[in-house]
């Protein structure tokens, strides 16, 4: 029984009529099995020649999420140092030191004008 709250009063719903009986169900088939290849046998697959672009993911449509999150570290990284640069209380030796760290970690020369690219 299901109780429907009003403002006014409570009442009750009248109970459901009772459920009719299903037909007789159909026996259930065994789903049919695809036909079994030489290989799925033992046998052994035809030599084929090594594939030398199985890995090229040129056609990925993202980056790798290693390569996304690195990406991203070295944005935040350049931004740091951009603000070093900018900062003329920072000494200079620190604002070089933290640039070849850069450079050493994205590969290329970096200075302050370079930091505009991230």
């Amino acid at each position: 029984m299901l109780l429907t709250l009003c403002a006014p009063s409570v009442r009750a719903q009248a109970p459901a009529a009772p459920a009719q009986a299903e037909p007789a169900a159909q026996p259930v088939q065994a789903p049919t099995a695809p036909p079994v290849t030489a290989q799925q046998q033992g046998g052994a697959a035809p030599a084929e020649e090594e594939d030398e672009d199985w890995r090229d993911t040129s056609e990925y449509r993202f980056l790798s999420l290693g390569d996304a999150s690195l990406r991203l570290e070295m944005v935040a990284m350049a931004m740091q140092v951009r603000d070093y640069c900018a900062n003329r209380r920072v000494p200079d030796d620190f604002v070089r030191d933290r640039l070849a760290r850069l450079s050493v970690l994205s590969g290329r020369t970096e200075n302050c004008r370079s930091l505009l690219d991230y």
